[in-house]
C-alpha cells in the first residue's frame, strides 16, 4: 500500500513537473510575442562629407593589409537605400545628413553648389547640417543653397556677425508613437581657421564650451527628449572627446562627421556612442533603436557599402544628376593626363596623389620645396588591365577642390623646422582638442623622420632637401597656395615669409601643364616622410581607441 501510494506521489510529481515545464515554456512563449508586440524600433540614416560626388566612383579599402579598389556611391544609388529603408520601417525611418555636401568636385565647384539643390531636396532628407566646407562660396550662397533643399536645417553654434542672430535654428525634433528624438546641430567652430578665412566672412561661431551644455541640458528638459543626438561636424578626435565631456551626460549618441572616418561599431564613450559613415556617398550609417515601453533597450548599427550592383540607381535621381552635369560635363570629362599606377590620397602621412600635385608645383616653379596642404579628398583614380588610367578635370577638381593661384616665397631652414614641428602636433597630439584635421602636410624636395608619440617640438629627427641636410641659417625657396584672407606673408600656416611673390597662374594650371608635358606620370611612395611607429599605411589616428580604418 505503501508502495502503491509512493507510485502515486512519483507520477503526481512528475506530471507537476511537466505541467510546469510545459508552463513554463508557454509564459516564455507567451513573453517572446508581447515583447515582439511591445517593442518599437527607430531606423536613423546617416551620410556624411558627400563633398559633391554625383555618381558611383572607384573607392579605397584596406583588406587583409592590402589597398583594394571597388565601385561605390552615387546619390540616385543612395536614394534607393533611402527608399528600402522607408519601406522596411515605415514612418520610423530619420535621414540625416551631416555636412560638406556643396564642395569637393567639379560640378559643385562650377555650379557654386547649386547642381546639389534639387537632388538633395528630391532624397528626401529629414534634417542637415552644414559642414565646414559649406562656406567656401560665401555665406549668401551657403544660405541660398541649403534653403532650396527644403529641409530643416540646423546649427546650434553659427551667427550672423552683426545682428548675432543664429543662421539657422538650433534643434529639430521628431515624435515617433510617442518616443521624442531630438537633434542639434554643431558645426566646426575652427572653420575661420581651417578654410580660406574670406570662406566664413560675415560669420560667427561658438565653441564646445559650457553654453553648449547649457542648451543641451535645456533641450532635453523643455522638449522632453528620450533620445538626443547631437550632429556634429568637427571630426573623429574630437567627437570621441566630447562623448567623454560632461558636456554630453544628457546626450546618448554623437552622430560624427568631418573626419571621413569609416566607423563600422560605434565608439562608446563615457556618456554617448559616437558614430561617422565615411565619406563621398560611399557609405551610409544605419542605427537602429528598440524601444519597449518607451524605454530603450538595444541598439544596432550598420555600415551599408553603396555597392550599385546591390543598391542600383533610382531613375529620377539619376535623371536629375545627368541634368545637372550638363552644362558642365564636356569641360570636365576632357582628359588631361594619364597614371601608371593608382592615385590616392587616404593615408594619414604621405600620398601618391600629393606627390604627383607637389612635384608639378616644384617643377613649375623652381621651389627648393613645395608644399600641399594635409586633407583626404579625391577618389582614386584606378589604371585597368595594364593600361595607364585616363585624368580628367573632374578629377583634378576632386583632387584640389579650391583652386587659388601659386605663391612663392624663401624661409630659414629653421622656420620650416618650426612650422613643421607645429603641423605635426596638429596632427598627432595626443589631446583630441589640440587636433587640427588629421592629416599632415605634403611636400617635394624634402624628406623627413619623425615620431608622432614625441611631445610637441621634439617629433623631428631628420630632415633634408633634396638630398642635403637642412641648415638651420639657410634660405629655402617654398611653393604654395594662396590662402584668401591669409597675411601676405603666410605660405600654408607658416608665417613671417620673405620675397613673396603671387604667381599669376593657379595650381590647377601647374598640373594640368605637367601631365600634359609628363603622361603617363607613375607617382609613388617614396618615404618622404616616415615616421616608424606609424608605417608605410597609416589610415587613421585615433587614440584611446582600437578603432581602424577599413
Amino acid at each position: 500500500m505503501k508502495f502503491y501510494k509512493s507510485k502515486n506521489i512519483i507520477f503526481l510529481l512528475l506530471a507537476s513537473i511537466v505541467f510546469s515545464s510545459c508552463k513554463s515554456d508557454k509564459i516564455k512563449e507567451m513573453t517572446r510575442k508581447t515583447s515582439q508586440k511591445d517593442t518599437l524600433s527607430i531606423t536613423v540614416l546617416q551620410t556624411a562629407d558627400i563633398h559633391g560626388q554625383l555618381d558611383t566612383h572607384p573607392e579605397l579599402f584596406w583588406e587583409n593589409e592590402k589597398i583594394v579598389y571597388k565601385n561605390r556611391g552615387g546619390l540616385a544609388n543612395i536614394k534607393t537605400i533611402f527608399d528600402q529603408e522607408r519601406k522596411k520601417n515605415p514612418n520610423r525611418t530619420i535621414i540625416v545628413d551631416g555636412g560638406d555636401l556643396i564642395q569637393g568636385s567639379g560640378y559643385t565647384a562650377l555650379s557654386e553648389g547649386s547642381v546639389m539643390t534639387e537632388i538633395v531636396k528630391k532624397m528626401k532628407y529629414d534634417v542637415i547640417i552644414p559642414g565646414n566646407w559649406e562656406v567656401v562660396y560665401g555665406k549668401q550662397i551657403m544660405m541660398d543653397v541649403m534653403e532650396g533643399y527644403d529641409t530643416q536645417i540646423i546649427a546650434q553654434n553659427m551667427y550672423h556677425d552683426t545682428s548675432k542672430e543664429p543662421l539657422f535654428p538650433t534643434y529639430w525634433v521628431k515624435e515617433i508613437e510617442g518616443i521624442r528624438l531630438g537633434f542639434i546641430g554643431i558645426n566646426d567652430p575652427d572653420v575661420p581657421i581651417r578654410q580660406n578665412p574670406m570662406f566664413s566672412e560675415g560669420i560667427i561661431f561658438s565653441g564646445l564650451d559650457e553654453k553648449l551644455k547649457i542648451t543641451v541640458d535645456d533641450i532635453k528638459v523643455k522638449e522632453k527628449i528620450d533620445i538626443l543626438f547631437l550632429v556634429t561636424h568637427i571630426g573623429i578626435f574630437k567627437q570621441v572627446e566630447l562623448s567623454n565631456n560632461p558636456i554630453t551626460e544628457n546626450v546618448d549618441y554623437i552622430l560624427g562627421n568631418d573626419t571621413h572616418e569609416r566607423i563600422r561599431k560605434p565608439i562608446q564613450g563615457t556618456y554617448a556612442k559616437v558614430t561617422e559613415p565615411g565619406a563621398f556617398g560611399s557609405f551610409v550609417g544605419k542605427l537602429t533603436l528598440h524601444f519597449v515601453d518607451g524605454k530603450l533597450v538595444a541598439d544596432d548599427y550598420e555600415l551599408i557599402d553603396v555597392d550599385p550592383e546591390v543598391f542600383p540607381a533610382n531613375p529620377e535621381i539619376q535623371s536629375l544628376v545627368n541634368q545637372a552635369k550638363k552644362p558642365y560635363k564636356e569641360h570636365l570629362e576632357t582628359v588631361i593626363g594619364y597614371t601608371n599606377n593608382p592615385i590616392y590620397r587616404y593615408l594619414t602621412v604621405e600620398n601618391p596623389m600629393d606627390n604627383m600635385i607637389t612635384d608639378a608645383a616644384r617643377w613649375k616653379t623652381g621651389a627648393d620645396i613645395a608644399i600641399s596642404n594635409g586633407f583626404r579628398f579625391g577618389n582614386p583614380i584606378v589604371p585597368e588591365n595594364g593600361k595607364p588610367a585616363p585624368i580628367t578635370r573632374a578629377n583634378l577638381w576632386n583632387l584640389l577642390p579650391v583652386n587659388e593661384k601659386v605663391k612663392t616665397g624663401k624661409a630659414t631652414g629653421k622656420q620650416i623646422k618650426d612650422w613643421l614641428e607645429k603641423e605635426m602636433h596638429n596632427a598627432f597630439a595626443q589631446n583630441p582638442n589640440e587636433r587640427f584635421g588629421g592629416w599632415l602636410v605634403r611636400f617635394s624636395g624634402m624628406k623627413v623622420n619623425f615620431n608622432s608619440q614625441n611631445e610637441r617640438g621634439n617629433r623631428i629627427s631628420k630632415i633634408s632637401v633634396n638630398g642635403v641636410p637642412m641648415q638651420d641659417e639657410q634660405y629655402y625657396t617654398i611653393s604654395a597656395c594662396v590662402r584668401p584672407g591669409d597675411p601676405i606673408d603666410n605660405l600654408c600656416r607658416m608665417p613671417n615669409v620673405k620675397d613673396v611673390e603671387v604667381k599669376d597662374y593657379t595650381i590647377h594650371d601647374v598640373v594640368e601643364e605637367y601631365l600634359t608635358k609628363n603622361s603617363p606620370v607613375s607617382p609613388t611612395m617614396e618615404g618622404r616622410a616616415y615616421c616608424e611607429y606609424l608605417g608605410t599605411y597609416s589610415f587613421s589616428t585615433v587614440p584611446k581607441t582600437n578603432y581602424k580604418f577599413q
